[in-house]
């Protein structure tokens, strides 16, 4: 395994390509084709695709009947094939072709110096600008054909799919233009027939609005079909006798735009990304409609030819050509992470909302320590009240200082409970942990400076206990705090403990999101100024259970590691089922430079750190074990709470079941793949 390449991870590099297409000079546009497919074979590419008739031009209206150019074509579509011989790339070229009685609009896909199969165009347009259906035939009925290509019958039709044999899950299918727009396209039953790149040939001529109709079909094929849509216009060089030309190229995978280019360029250009194949083949996997939709179009879909080749892609290292999100929680961009979080605060408010309505409107019952948690978990209760017309005092806010609460710490619970307006007390455990650690013969109760689980867990404990007792003696249910990420790590006392609550509103919220949604809360006004400063103080404060003593705070990342990268395995492993050594090859390109990529917006500069392979890797193992073969009985007793993320949830009714006495084997034997030399790099 070279650790490296993109080919071993389950990628594959695909480019849509555009240029200055010369009218009715079959054999320019042939030169032009082959100097694309030698740039795209330098650059590792495995499927290049060009727009519709590229070798002729799309806009030559009557000129496709003329023999002397159909001739041409034909030469010239022979020259690509010969020059493919030695080349990396798929190459997807358009071309008119002759056959039995009609020409053609097709999809001719060349590799290595032979003709894989041709896919003709199904409807072609004769609406608006569009007079196809004058020269051209239709091609929605021909399946389980063959055409003549340079002399070779080779499979014709709209039946075809084209399998990479030495890359797993790369299964391409072609349609032209036209195709995308009808109500059913032919990729869609091509998808449900194992096709996982669809690529679209166009022409299309340039009118306002319509670059982002292709966009919004684009999108929406990729996002119905659980796959990568490749899509490359006509630019520059079609006759603009009444039209124009914008040589649009769009890649999209499972609804995300990975790549485009400038559109009206003036010289040859193309899109470039790497298609994730794992991760539609998990989406599918997981996604049991999809293989019920085929069940039911099995009629059609189950007569699809599959020819198979060889592609033999590099193993060096490409690079990696798609955006890795640092924080996969936590959109870098501005507008979708403000869009996030108002989802997701209010997805929160409004599960508790509902739940207080539904059980005869108790009091909410919550511990404040003065982190992010519980302060995340006080407004959204605060938010709950105020929507459902109560008052905030029926919030019932305890702070429950213990041997190692810091005065920062719990100014910051005093100043935010007041600020709030909710019902707040203070309830030393001290004296009660004292007095349980002297029963059990615990060494500290002797004077013994013994900081042990036990001396943490009777803290945390006792914490719990006395809030359900609170609860019981106040007409109240126990708001619960903890987060998806401390779920996902067991980072919780279970039993009586934080891993246990009535209602916990934060179990669907990872760490590195709950912190954004605290700056959200600030920057959008939620609540008054003061309580903004509050809350700005809280973020700044280090991340800590604060359950032993000492002069130097006990931090939670320095024992368990970087919530940063726990939060990007978990969503990899939640959301797409990756191996570990997958997440680690993407946790490198998105962390090993932090001067390169996005960060969330106003995400503090002292933070952006940066982590090598070896750190990654290490915190992986951690992450793993935790995950895999300790939390999971945690897990299996949660409370109830609102899915929050489209990453997934932990509830065992919900997103995740799993057994409480599993192990990590299978994923520590995969993290033992990288090899140790490699991780120095």
């Amino acid at each position: 395994m070279n650790f490296w390449s993109i080919y071993q991870h389950g990628f594959a590099r695909v480019a849509a390509c555009t240029g200055h297409t010369v009218i009715a000079d079959p054999h320019a546009n042939a030169e032009a084709v082959l100097r694309h497919a030698r740039r795209c074979a330098e650059e590792g590419v495995a499927v290049a695709v060009f727009p519709e008739m590229v070798l002729c031009g799309y806009s030559i209206e009557d000129l496709l009947l003329q023999d002397a150019l159909l001739d041409q074509v034909e030469e010239a579509l022979r020259e690509v094939v010969a020059g493919s011989s030695e080349l990396l790339p798929v190459l997807v070229v358009g071309a008119p072709l002759r056959h039995r009685n009609r020409v053609y609009n097709c999809a001719v896909l060349v590799h290595r110096g032979r003709v894989l199969g041709v896919v003709p165009k199904s409807y072609p347009p004769n609406y608006r600008e569009f007079y196809e259906r004058r020269q051209i035939a239709g091609g929605d009925d021909e399946r389980g054909g063959t055409i003549r290509v340079g002399g070779e019958a080779v499979p014709f039709g709209v039946d075809l799919l084209f399998e990479a044999e030495d890359v797993p899950g790369l299964v391409l299918h072609a349609e032209v233009c036209e195709d995308m727009w009808v109500p059913v396209p032919p990729s869609a039953e091509a998808a449900l027939a194992g096709a996982t790149v669809l690529v679209n040939l166009s022409g299309s001529p340039i009118t306002v609005g319509r670059a982002e109709d292709r966009k919004l079909l684009c999108r929406s094929a990729s996002s119905r079909c659980l796959a990568a849509y490749v899509y490359a216009a006509a630019g520059l060089g079609e006759s603009t006798t009444d039209l124009s030309w914008d040589g649009q190229t769009l890649i999209y995978e499972n609804g995300v735009l990975l790549a485009e280019s400038d559109r009206f360029p003036l010289d040859e250009q193309y899109a470039v990304a790497d298609v994730d194949l794992d991760l539609l083949r998990q989406e599918r996997a997981r996604m049991g409609t999809f293989d019920d939709n085929r069940r039911t179009h099995s009629a059609r879909t189950g007569d699809f030819r599959t020819l198979s080749f060889t592609l033999a892609p590099p193993v060096a290292d490409l690079g990696l050509r798609r955006r890795v999100e640092r924080f996969p929680f936590v959109p870098a961009d501005a507008e979708r992470l403000a869009l996030d979080c108002y989802e997701a605060y209010n997805i929160q408010v409004a599960g508790l909302q509902q739940r207080l309505a539904s059980i005869g409107g108790p009091k909410v019952v919550i511990g404040v320590s003065g982190g992010l948690d519980s302060t995340h978990a006080l407004i959204v209760a605060a938010r709950a009240m105020d929507r459902a017309g109560r008052p905030r005092s029926d919030i019932l806010a305890w702070t429950l200082p213990g041997f190692a609460t810091s005065d920062h710490t719990k100014d910051n619970a005093h100043q935010l409970m007041r600020a709030l307006g909710v019902t707040a007390a203070e309830l030393d455990i001290t004296p009660t942990a004292r007095l349980m650690l002297k029963e059990m013969g615990h060494p500290f109760a002797s004077g013994e400076p013994v900081y042990d689980v036990t001396f943490e867990n009777v803290q945390a404990g006792l914490r719990t206990d006395y809030l359900f007792r609170l609860a019981n003696q106040r007409g109240g249910i126990v708001l619960g705090t903890g987060d998806l990420s401390e779920l996902a790590l067991g980072w919780s006392t279970y039993g009586v403990g934080d891993q246990m609550s009535h209602y916990n509103v934060n179990s669907g919220v990872p760490k590195t999101l709950i912190q954004h949604l605290i700056r959200w809360i600030i920057s959008s006004g939620q609540f008054d100024e003061e309580t903004g400063d509050i809350l700005a103080a809280i973020l700044d404060t280090e991340i800590s259970p604060e359950l032993v003593p000492g002069e130097e705070m006990q931090s939670t990342e320095s024992r368990i590691g970087p919530y940063a990268l726990h939060d990007f395995t978990l969503f990899h492993v939640l959301r797409y089922g990756f191996r570990p050594s997958k997440i680690a090859f993407l946790a490198w390109h998105a962390w090993h430079n932090a001067e390169a990529g996005a960060w969330p917006p106003n995400f503090p500069e002292a933070k952006r750190v940066a982590y090598d392979l070896p750190e990654i890797r290490q915190w992986l193992e951690v992450f793993c074990r935790r995950f895999f073969a300790f939390a999971q009985f945690k897990r299996s007793a949660m409370p109830n709470g609102p899915k929050v993320s489209a990453g997934g949830s932990l509830s065992p009714r919900g997103d995740w079941r799993a057994p409480s006495d599993g192990t990590a084997e299978a994923w520590l034997r995969d993290l033992a793949r990288i090899d140790p030399a490699v991780a120095e790099r």
